[in-house]
């Protein structure tokens, strides 16, 4: 997959399929349009191109809402929809300027001059341009004008609920990693660097890995106890993870500390990516250590268990 920061460096590619939009969390709804752009493509000789933007439109529109937080880093975002296929990914940087466009300058400008998109494959109720005044119906009556189809994927259901980036999001704020699970269509994880902590999980006999997540943006699932994959240096380790703030052990602030089981290396200031497979308990103050141990004894078997039901 070729990525581009901007669209100065796209080059005319053949026959462009294209789809356009934020794909937080590269959902079962986008991979759905991922899935017919691929296909139209195939169809047509043609070559896959997904534009999306960076930052998310809603925090440059609306900068004091502070509290939009992403289901993927950029980089996560990147992995996955190299992952599910795409051949180009432009990362248009989404600006106030850019933002004033109308929907017919995007069209013209972006779609037709810039990318000479063959088809447009956009999702259910998609709207772009200037307060976002562009629609389906807009599209249907600008494309015959520049020379491409347009066609709209219904959105994705399960249960006959609508998937959508932000009913993951309220999801993973409750810690409902298995609803999360079932809309993404694969696991919820954050990438991070690991870094020193109190060591406090040595001296029980449960060292951990502290995570910093360096993204602002990226959202972190609720605080508790969860069953987890660790991908290290291309190899994958299970393991158990606490979010939040330690309370037996008057932790402060708020921190990700990783068990990883039958692992023992020094890994300080290297990248890993934690995959969140089931979420097992609240995080709790127990009156001492000891009642501390025999819970992560326990939390052990658990995520042991959970983990050898999603390997």
């Amino acid at each position: 997959m070729k990525v581009y920061f901007g669209i100065e460096n796209f080059k005319n590619v053949n026959n462009p399929v294209v789809t356009t939009g934020t794909f937080d969390g590269v959902h079962l709804g986008h991979q759905k349009i991922i899935s017919r752009i691929k296909e139209v493509a195939a169809s047509i000789n043609g070559e896959t191109v997904l534009l999306t933007f960076y930052p998310h439109p809603r925090m440059v529109l609306f900068p004091e809402d502070n509290e939009l937080k992403l289901i993927t880093s950029q980089s996560e975002k990147i992995e996955l929809l190299e992952k599910y296929g795409i051949d180009h990914l432009i990362i248009y940087p989404f600006t106030n300027e850019f933002s004033r466009l109308s929907s017919v300058e995007f069209v013209r400008n972006v779609l037709a001059n810039k990318i000479k998109t063959q088809k447009l494959v956009i999702g259910y109720n998609h709207h772009f341009g200037r307060n976002r005044e562009g629609s389906f119906e807009h599209l249907k009556e600008y494309c015959p004008l520049y020379g491409f189809d347009v066609e709209e994927i219904p959105a994705k259901d399960i249960d006959n609920n609508q998937i959508s980036s932000t009913k993951i999001r309220k999801a993973l704020q409750l810690g409902d990693i298995k609803t999360a699970t079932s809309y993404l269509g694969h696991y919820y994880s954050l990438m991070g660097k690991v870094v020193e902590g109190k060591k406090n999980g040595q001296t029980i006999g449960f060292p951990t890995i502290n995570i910093k997540v360096e993204d602002r943006y990226k959202l972190i699932a609720a605080d508790g106890v969860y069953a987890v994959k660790v991908k290290y240096n291309g190899m994958m380790y299970g393991g158990m993870l606490n979010i939040g703030n330690n309370p037996t052990i008057e932790g402060k602030g708020r921190s990700i500390e990783v068990n990883i089981f039958d692992f023992n290396k020094n890994i300080y200031n290297e990248e890993a990516t934690i995959y969140f497979i089931e979420r097992l308990r609240d995080e709790i103050k127990f009156n001492n250590l000891e009642e501390l141990k025999m819970q992560l004894s326990k939390d052990r078997e658990n995520a042991i268990q959970a983990l050898s039901l999603n390997k």
